[in-house]
């Protein structure tokens, strides 16, 4: 055996990998720790430095919007007079955008856009337009090149009649700086009479907002940078990022689905703290959060290595040290390990022999308490225990197969006493019969039979027994001769179950039961005479219209109580017209859903097979069940017999 094989070299191996495996979950585990409460400091501080700027940012766009609001609501309830024809009107008009600039200096530029008059190739347009020009405000008329009809600002809330701002543009002809506008349509009139009269406009100048985002200290190199609610990189310390790409087109050229899916955050208004891979691919972790005056949103980066320094020199020391204290428990357990496995060695030996079949083998004396003394006494017990087993196995086995082989004739002497020859009577021209019948067991309680009691009378019965098993069966056997015998008697269906029925019931001490459907057709003008005692009604398929049940009758089973009056009723086939008698384990087969065949769907399939040959009538039905059970086990016997009715042939 060599030395890597034995128990010391498995209890050295053992015994270091789990010191190693435990002291590295401790050292993960410290690291993991420690890092996340890390990133619970950095998310926490992300947030508020994020929430503070947001907030700046927050209150000039709120205080920006509220003017503009404020604005378009008194020019509605001035109605003032459309400043192209009314001189006193622009000048008010004039005057309004003035003092807006003067009393809110966060704002850049304001402009009243009025809805335009005339045709489209003749409108006249009239939009006055205030901003800053340093310490000064000056006020234009914006030219009709602008052609504000077409600027986001006037177009969308024109067409969506609501106040919203704009995403981030650089304002060529008007501004002519990068800005976000806010703006609010105005009206005059109310109800039918309600008209559009312009657009109130707000700009915020977006360089101040740069220099602030810029301003944000994340650690040595970390950043941050501002969305606009499409996705426009607004801020970012690469400049050519700027209003030229978006977080999606970033996203697309890494094939980063991760940026993907945060940018999709950010738009929704959410906050986070995920991985992000920063300038240079560099690990970072990103903060996000909305402004959500405008519906932008505010990133932080902050880049790992800076973020895990402390951490990462910490876990090296432990590491080291740990490693260290590992070796020497190494050398301990080589010495622990070779006083150990040298009183295995004997015992290693004598149980060879054992699992070779030896097992009168004498196994090594031991007067020590220890565990190899134990170990030797336990397997001196094993050794007997083993051999009693064994003994007893053999005779368990072979009364087993008695047990199956008794079976298995039950099953041939049941099955023989059915009517093996199908079709039957292959010289009546009046009828085609099949039946089936497949047992949950070995042996079962269901039958079928049909037997001639003259010329022109057919029998048929089939029959379920309660229970399972041997007692189902000689219980089924019992009522199968009775009924036969007592069939031959020339009596009625009825007076037949009457009679089974006192013979069943008399000392029925395990009151077991039979349902029976016994049926006497006359092959000379279809006339049947039937009783049900208890069984499942059986189907009607006429050779034209639906199939159908035959109604249900309340019979009391064979068996139950002597003296129960049973009842015939009568009803006439025509050629063509076809019996499907079945047991209830048709009709209450299950799948692995617990889910029942039922009476509907076995009356689906019968309408499937209406005109299939009575031999694929039943198979078909059989397929179909197994179909519907699948892998689920077969609790109860499924019986099926079909009968079609061809009436007497013509004689020429």
């Amino acid at each position: 055996m060599r030395f890597a094989e034995t128990i010391g070299a498995r209890l050295i191996l053992a015994v270091t990998l789990s010191t190693s495996v435990i002291f590295a979950g401790m050292l993960g585990f410290n690291h993991l720790r420690s890092r996340a409460l890390i990133e619970t400091e950095v998310a926490n501080s992300a947030h508020y430095l994020a929430l503070a700027s947001a907030n700046r940012v927050e209150a000039a766009l709120s205080t920006t919007a509220r003017v503009v609001e404020i604005t378009a609501r008194q020019l509605e309830q001035d109605q003032i007079n459309d400043p192209r024809v009314d001189p006193a009107s622009d000048r008010s008009v004039r005057q309004m955008l003035q003092r807006t600039l003067e009393n809110n200096p966060e704002i850049y530029g304001t402009t009243i856009a009025f809805e335009p008059v005339g045709s489209a190739g003749a409108a006249r347009l009239h939009a006055p337009y205030a901003y800053r020009d340093g310490a000064e405000i000056k006020t234009v008329q914006l030219e009709a090149a602008y052609d504000y009809r077409v600027q986001d600002w006037y177009q969308i809330p024109r067409e969506l009649e609501r106040a919203g701002w704009s995403e981030p543009y650089f304002d060529e002809g008007g501004g002519n700086t990068l800005m976000a506008t806010y703006s609010v349509p105005f009206y005059a009139g109310s109800g039918a009479t309600r008209r559009l009269m312009g657009v109130v406009t707000a700009d915020i100048s977006l360089d101040w907002l740069a220099q602030t985002i810029g301003a944000i200290k994340v650690l040595d190199s970390g950043y941050a940078f501002l969305l606009s609610r499409n996705g426009s990189i607004v801020t970012h310390p690469v400049t050519d990022h700027v209003m030229n790409e978006s977080i999606f087109s970033l996203a697309e050229a890494a094939d980063d689905t991760a940026l993907r899916e945060v940018g999709r955050r950010m738009l929704r208004g959410e906050s986070g703290f995920v991985p992000y891979r920063g300038l240079a691919g560099a690990p970072a972790r990103l903060y996000y959060g909305p402004i959500p005056a405008a519906g932008w949103s505010l990133a932080i980066v902050f880049p790992e290595r800076e973020l895990f320094a402390g951490i990462r020199e910490l876990t090296l020391t432990v590491a080291a040290i740990g490693l260290l204290g590992i070796l020497l428990i190494a050398l301990v357990v080589v010495l622990i390990a070779r006083s150990i496995t040298r009183p295995l060695h004997s015992l290693a030996i004598a149980a060879g022999r054992m699992r070779n079949g030896d097992f009168d083998v004498q196994l090594p004396a031991q007067t020590a308490h220890d565990e190899v003394g134990d170990l030797s006494r336990a397997f001196a017990a094993m050794n007997r225990d083993l051999q009693i087993h064994i003994r007893d196995l053999v005779a368990t086995t072979s009364a087993k197969e008695r047990i199956e082989g008794e079976l298995s004739i039950a099953h041939d002497i049941q099955m023989s006493i059915l009517p093996k020859m199908l079709p039957p009577f292959p010289h009546r021209e009046e009828f085609s019969l099949f039946a089936v019948i497949e047992p949950a067991k070995e042996v079962g309680g269901d039958f079928y039979d049909f037997f001639q009691l003259d010329d022109d009378h057919l029998c048929l019965v089939v029959a379920d027994v309660s229970g399972k098993g041997v007692p189902a069966s000689l219980f089924m056997a019992v009522t199968k001769t009775l009924i036969k015998a007592t069939a031959r008697m020339d009596l009625s269906p009825a007076e037949i179950l009457s009679r089974v029925n006192d013979q069943m019931a008399r000392d029925n001490d395990q009151s077991m039961f039979v349902t029976v459907f016994c049926a006497v057709l006359d092959l000379r003008d279809g006339a049947l005479v039937y009783t049900n005692a208890g069984h499942n009604p059986p189907l009607l398929i006429p050779r034209q219209g639906p199939p159908h049940y035959f109604p249900k009758t309340r019979q009391l089973v064979i068996g139950a109580v002597e003296d129960y009056p049973y009842q015939a009723e009568t009803m006439r086939l025509t050629p063509g017209d076809r019996l499907l008698l079945y047991t209830d384990g048709v009709t209450e087969a299950m799948n692995l859903q617990d889910e029942l065949y039922d009476e509907q769907r076995l009356l689906a399939v019968c309408n499937e097979l209406q005109g299939e040959p009575i031999f694929d009538l039943v198979k078909g039905t059989v397929a179909s069940i197994k179909v519907f059970a699948g892998a689920a086990p077969q609790s109860d016997d499924i019986t099926l017999m079909a009968i079609e009715y061809r009436g007497r042939p013509s004689v020429s």
